[in-house]
């Protein structure tokens, strides 16, 4: 029996920050207390008082396997985001072939079982006609049904307001969505069809009334069957309307932001340009404090990274052909602990959205929380600044960071997946492998 034995942690959970040691027997928390005596046969770890926190749990990635493992793959992208203090994730449909039936999930799953370094989970895709495929997906073991409204290509794209009532009406589980509307997105190229196409254009292509026209119809049609809706990555301050603040089990409809709509505006286009273009688009900076705002009052109820990477040459393309995406997880948790250290929100706010309500909201089982007989997935952090960040520097198969240049205020000390350290100062141990399927109480 495997104990490890965690001492002088600043704990943050629960809305509480307070000091104790804890007690990780096998992949579970054992005991926290505020003082735990050694024992010989514990491995001891002396966090001097760094912060102690539940491993942050993404609702939202794209690791690309199978079918794009050259922009990334679930062992490279799971590497990275363990360094950035995420120990479990949810994993999206658009890969190749689709993720649209049970045989695809558990082709999914089998590569996670061989590869991953964090747990894991995966969207069953929507298409227009995989009804029977979403009815008989197992609500224990599925993450979620994913319906891109609008803005994808493909056997993904849903817009058809029948297709979208059957799913809405039929899904035994939670809906989440990508909510841009086409047509207006058409419109707003072909207004712009005379002029040569820049990013300076994204936000104004995808911009505000795609977004809302998009999650209104949602929200309308989760009201319409009570379904278990979650949108994911709002961008507008327009949309925010369309939500209900207040603590996250009393609701059935949620929101989602992402932490590059938290962190940049449409003036970062000038610096960053297509490293920095993705879908929705960063917006206005009215639109990204309205977002910080609706955080603290609970109105947006996670927050999540929609990593997604390409290679750096797809990147260099015009405009119009460069991808839109982004790779997020390594730094998704340092990029808010800024946020934190500039008084925008509180750590026990920031720990409630990325690990608290992610469980919550999708039942997972006995993880999200620093709590005794939960699964020991947690994440050390120092108070000391990290390295600045270059495009060489992270563990991207992508290789490139859209925070280029900036020096965060913490860094991740270490990383524990269901009891093993699988990051320990910078160091990513894959022969401490530990990950497990998320399973869901529903």
């Amino acid at each position: 029996m495997k104990k490890t034995l965690l001492k002088n942690a600043k704990i943050v959970n629960e809305n509480n920050t307070f000091d104790a040691d804890l007690l990780i027997c096998n992949d579970t928390i054992d005991t926290i207390a505020s003082e735990i005596s050694v024992k010989d046969h514990y491995q001891v770890i002396d966090l001097e008082g760094d912060l102690l926190l539940p491993g942050m749990i993404d609702d939202q990635v794209h690791f690309r396997e199978p079918g794009l493992e050259y922009k990334g793959c679930i062992a490279s992208e799971s590497r990275a985001a363990v360094a950035g203090g995420i120990t479990s994730y949810m994993e999206m449909p658009n890969v190749s072939p689709a993720t649209t039936t049970r045989l695809a999930l558990n082709h999914k799953h089998d590569i996670a079982a061989q590869n991953s370094l964090a747990n894991y989970s995966f969207y069953l895709g929507a298409t227009p006609d995989n009804l029977e495929q979403i009815k008989a997906c197992d609500p224990k073991l599925v993450c979620g049904v994913k319906v891109f409204m609008g803005a994808s290509t493909g056997d993904l794209l849903v817009e058809h307001p029948q297709a979208l009532e059957a799913i809405f009406r039929e899904c035994p589980t939670l809906i989440a969505t990508h909510c841009e509307k086409g047509d207006i997105i058409s419109q707003n190229l072909a207004k712009l069809s005379s002029q040569n196409l820049t990013i300076q254009h994204h936000p104004q292509i995808r911009d505000v009334e795609a977004c809302y026209a998009s999650s209104s119809y949602a929200v309308d049609l989760a009201k319409k069957y009570n379904s278990d809706l979650h949108v994911l990555h709002i961008t507008t301050a327009k949309e925010l309307a369309l939500f209900a603040p207040g603590p996250i089990e009393t609701k059935k409809i949620t929101a989602e932001a992402c932490v590059h709509h938290l962190w940049f505006n449409q003036s970062d286009y000038d610096r960053l340009g297509n490293l920095i273009k993705c879908n929705p688009a960063i917006k206005s900076e009215h639109d990204r404090l309205a977002l910080l705002n609706a955080i603290n009052e609970d109105r947006i109820d996670i927050i999540a990274t929609d990593h997604a990477p390409h290679t750096w040459l797809e990147k260099q393309a015009a405009y119009s052909d460069a991808p839109a995406g982004l790779p997020l997880v390594e730094h998704a948790l340092l990029s808010l602990l800024d946020q934190v250290k500039r008084g925008v929100i509180s750590i026990e706010k920031m720990v409630e959205k990325v690990s608290h309500n992610p469980a919550k909201r999708y039942k997972i089982h006995q993880r999200g929380f620093i709590r005794e007989g939960y699964f020991a997935d947690l994440v050390a952090v120092s108070a000391s600044a990290s390295e600045r960040v270059t495009h060489k520097n992270n563990n991207y198969l992508c290789a490139w960071s859209p925070f280029i240049d900036h020096q965060f205020s913490h860094s991740i000390r270490y990383t524990f997946v269901n009891g093993q350290c699988v990051y320990d100062h910078g160091d990513i141990l894959d022969h401490h492998k530990s990950a497990m399927p998320l399973m869901f109480n529903r």
